[in-house]
């Protein structure tokens, strides 16, 4: 894709992955961008690279603006190597002495991704960079959601360069929220939900500390995703929300299931919590990705989880999801568990375990039934589908 102007003098040169499907994990049903900014003036200005695979395509794009050579700043917000993956290759071009502005703890990251000696100046939070009619101002971010993580924002233009904040894992030839409209909130969500939910306390700090510093805000360039020009608090304000883990009257009734005992007593569960007037959703974990789930995740209240014992154990997909949801740190839940067994019967036991080490209210020991359920087993799933709605927060 050609290079796209942001504002004047200021170009995307990203490049689009049509045809990435998972990311650490991540179900990436509509791929992504890895977005790299240009800025056209005294000494022109690299925010960014991208995936060093797509290196060329991101040198073909500056080259359509500019002579790569005469770049006399890289800037880089983020170390990752879906963003900084290219650079090693941009530096052979654009000459190895180039200064690259980063945080402390980029430079530390960067020096431990790549083994070339390069002319390292780290900032600091609030500092600036005079770079012609135009000052870069650079805000540490650290941990939203690596420990080198920063923003740069161009007073001229009001603009805010967000790193992985406020971005979507989203391939599509609209490069502004204006050409696709809500249509990009889903894919914004999931992206919180999946990447920043641990970090949100120290998001609503930072915005909290942009708005003390009355920064004026036009446009937002993320690093993922389409870029925010006609309303960039409309992503700000979600975040907000989000940050804050507000639940609505809705449960989550996670679960797989063998031969089928589990998910009749999952669809049980859900009957109960039906009739009691709260919105409850199965969700089959082998229907559903485990990144789809944590979006649903974000504003349930309760968070059912069901697994046969297998092999004195949980059942594989079972013990993946808690171990992801556990990593994403979810707040503001109630929990129980329940499964089918042959024989032992551990899965209940352990489901409620991990759900406890995640500070959800469990508020149920747990259901277990052997082999298949009959009538009076889901009896005992309805009574629990009526405990859980009665135990849900006023919301």
């Amino acid at each position: 894709m050609k290079p796209i102007e942001v504002a004047q003098g200021i170009y995307w040169v990203g490049v689009i992955d049509w045809n990435i499907r998972d990311f650490h994990g991540y179900s990436t049903k509509q791929g992504t961008t890895y977005n790299a900014y240009l800025i056209m003036d005294e000494k022109i200005t690299l925010i960014d690279t991208v995936k060093r695979e797509f290196a060329d395509e991101l040198i073909h794009n500056i080259i359509q603006i500019v002579d790569p050579k005469r770049i006399a700043h890289v800037i880089s917000n983020h170390t990752e190597m879906d963003h900084s993956g290219s650079l090693a290759r941009v530096m052979h071009i654009i000459g190895e002495d180039k200064p690259i502005y980063c945080s402390k703890m980029g430079r530390k990251n960067l020096s431990r991704h790549f083994r070339q000696i390069w002319n390292y100046k780290p900032v600091q939070d609030g500092g600036e960079l005079r770079i012609g009619k135009r000052t870069l101002t650079f805000l540490e971010t650290r941990m939203l959601h690596w420990p080198d993580s920063m923003f740069t924002y161009v007073e001229e233009d009001k603009i805010l360069f967000s790193s992985d904040a406020f971005g979507q894992h989203y391939a599509g030839v609209e490069r502004f929220d204006d050409q696709i409209g809500d249509e990009i909130m889903p894919h914004a969500r999931k992206y919180f939900s999946n990447i920043l939910l641990p970090y949100s306390p120290l998001i609503l700090k930072l915005v909290e500390k942009v708005n003390g510093m009355g920064l004026a805000l036009d446009v937002i360039c993320p690093d993922h995703g389409i870029i925010w020009r006609q309303d960039p608090s409309k992503i700000i304000n979600a975040y907000v929300e989000w940050s804050h883990q507000k639940s609505k009257r809705r449960v989550l009734v996670i679960y797989d299931t063998m031969w089928h005992s589990t998910e009749m007593m999952a669809n049980a569960i859900v009957d109960a919590l039906a009739q009691e007037g709260v919105e409850a959703k199965p969700m089959h974990l082998r229907s559903w990705h485990r990144s789809d789930i944590i979006t649903e995740v974000l504003d349930a209240s309760g968070i059912i989880v069901g697994s046969p014992t297998m092999n004195n154990g949980l059942f594989p997909t079972v013990g993946d999801f808690l171990t992801y949801m556990k990593g994403l740190r979810p707040r503001n839940k109630i929990g129980a568990a329940f499964g089918s067994y042959g024989w032992s019967g551990e899965a209940v036991k352990l489901i409620s375990r991990e759900l406890e080490e995640m500070k959800f209210d469990v508020i149920d020991p747990g259901l277990r039934v052997q082999y298949v359920p009959d009538e009076k087993d889901l009896e005992r799933c309805y009574r629990l589908g009526k405990k859980i709605a009665q135990a849900l927060p006023g919301v």
